[in-house]
């Protein structure tokens, strides 16, 4: 890190990362933090009246794998503004298939399917665990949910020695050479004790005098040391093991490097580094007691899964989960005493005498979201894939994403809103050499990104969630190199420009949002 610059944002990023290999669990990372800052959990399918009051903090998941979290300004009013972050949290990855157990050659592998648009090569000789969730039997035929991982690499995928004649540029098929080893089939049947004949007569027995079942058990479907292993981590029996979810993941911990420690070495920072600034975002715009005390907003992040594979589920972005949600948070009636806090006023208690018809199209109307996800930082041994005005560096701020052709959701309005976020926002500890911001102590920097006219450009939440809100958006994401690999890197330092960001626009947006006027 620089002389005196403080490093435990991006430590604190470190610890995220680090427990969050799956979206499941980044989930629970997440509600780890907000239940720490006084978060309250609801769920979609209770009615909010009685469990929502002015000044109140909230939250609520989906699937286990997305999460929305949410404060309410003691000043709101029904049709007023909800200033929103959104992210997700998925990432590329390999999935273990439904019917994984395979053997050849003397090894036992697992079948694997691949997840987004992974950069796979990256995948092979890499020590691989598995995490996800597992669905099990609970007490009084109840079956849960139990979030697994198995730390230790149990998996890899190996490549092929150049003596064979390795093919370069590499080269390999997805479905027979992207299958990992998770053992040899002498180890596994000297661990039973039993011989390969031994083990299919009883297997054979198993089966025949199994009751009923609509599908093969998972100890048939898997290897069953795998369940076993799984069933550990579960602290079930394998017999209790229903199903699961579970992917491959690269063992080997998030850590800072470089010279100086400016940079964060990682699986997953696509997209765990802007959940991470949301999450934190609104934590600390809320660190004041009086944080909502005049607030005559809503804010609120929501970070979705399955963004990797176009956001079309139940839990993803192009779902009506966020729609719904904001719908019934524009109907919540005004305190009976605004700028107080009202902590023992629930909603059902509130007399709303105005008219709320109309209030969902208002605040949409009204709100803004900040579409966040990660952006390219120029690589230096590619530089000529990038534009040459728009080659935004790492520790150089947030980015901003514009796109003509709107993939991206970027407009000339969201960038002057933002610019006015990111002036008024709590300056960092890292300061570019010769910047502004550092000699007069505030605001963070921001950066603008553009592909090449010769070059296809990505996208994400943003355009989607325009559309579907009819809410004003920009695309925003801190930089980093090798997106989709196993490995990406990003700056140290742009973590806490991404959470001071985030924290400004919360506190901010109200008093901004009537200064920037369009229609």
């Amino acid at each position: 890190m620089a002389k005196g610059a403080s490093k435990s944002r991006a430590e604190d990023f470190v610890e995220f990362l680090n427990a969050s290999p799956t979206p499941f669990h980044a989930v629970q990372s997440a509600k780890s933090r907000l239940d720490g800052a006084g978060f309250k959990q609801i769920k979609e399918r209770d009615p909010w009246t009685s469990a929502l009051q002015p000044g109140g903090k909230y939250y609520l998941t989906r699937n286990a794998s997305t999460i929305v979290a949410f404060a309410i300004g003691d000043a709101w009013k029904p049709g007023n503004p909800v200033g929103m972050v959104g992210a997700h949290t998925d990432s590329p990855c390999l999935r273990i298939k439904p019917v994984s157990k395979r053997s050849g050659d003397g090894f036992l592998q697992i079948a694997v399917e691949t997840y987004g648009g992974g950069m796979w090569h990256t995948w092979f000789d890499r020590d691989l665990g598995v995490a996800g969730r597992v669905m099990v039997k609970g007490k009084d035929g109840v079956m849960e949910q139990k979030l697994v991982r198995i730390s230790r690499p149990i998996c890899r995928i190996p490549n092929l020695a150049v003596h064979f004649g390795g093919s370069v540029p590499f080269e390999f098929n997805k479905e027979a050479q992207l299958f990992p080893i998770t053992g040899l089939v002498s180890a596994e049947l000297n661990r039973t004790g039993k011989t390969a004949e031994d083990t299919k007569k009883a297997e054979a027995e198993a089966e025949k005098s199994a009751s009923f079942q609509p599908l093969q058990t998972p100890t048939q479907r898997h290897h069953p040391y795998l369940i076993d292993l799984i069933a550990g981590e579960a602290g079930v029996s394998a017999e209790d093991v229903l199903d699961f979810e579970l992917v491959l993941y690269d063992t080997q911990p998030a850590a800072i490097g470089g010279l100086n420690n400016e940079f964060v070495f990682s699986a997953r920072l696509d997209n765990l580094g802007m959940t991470y600034c949301a999450v934190e975002g609104i934590i600390q715009s809320l660190s004041s007691p009086s944080a909502l005390k005049n607030d005559s907003t809503i804010r609120l992040i929501a970070c979705f899964d399955h963004e990797e594979i176009g956001s079309t589920s139940a839990q993803g972005a192009d779902s009506s989960m966020l729609p719904h949600i904001v719908r019934r948070l524009s109907c919540l009636p005004s305190s009976t005493s605004p700028g107080s806090s009202a902590s023992d006023k629930s909603y059902d208690k509130v007399s709303a005498s105005e008219d709320n018809s109309t209030a969902y199209e208002e605040t949409l109307a009204k709100s803004f979201l900040v579409s966040a996800d990660m952006a390219h930082s120029v690589n230096p041994n590619y530089s000529g894939k990038y534009e040459p005005s728009h080659r935004p560096e790492m520790n150089a701020g947030t980015v901003i994403k514009i796109n003509a052709n709107v993939r991206y959701a970027t407009n000339s309005p969201g960038i002057v809103l933002l610019q006015e976020c990111a002036k008024r926002a709590k300056p960092a500890a890292y300061q570019a050499p010769g910047s502004k911001s550092k000699d007069e102590g505030a605001g963070v920097p921001l950066q603008l990104f553009v592909v090449k006219n010769d070059s296809p450009c990505g996208s994400t939440i943003g355009p989607m969630l325009s559309a579907k809100l009819g809410a004003r958006t920009i695309d925003v994401g801190n930089p980093q190199l090798a997106m989709h690999s196993i490995r990406e890197t990003c700056g140290s330092y742009d973590v806490e420009h991404g959470v001071n960001l985030f924290d400004s626009f919360f506190e901010h947006y109200g008093e901004l949002e009537e200064k920037v006027i369009v229609d």
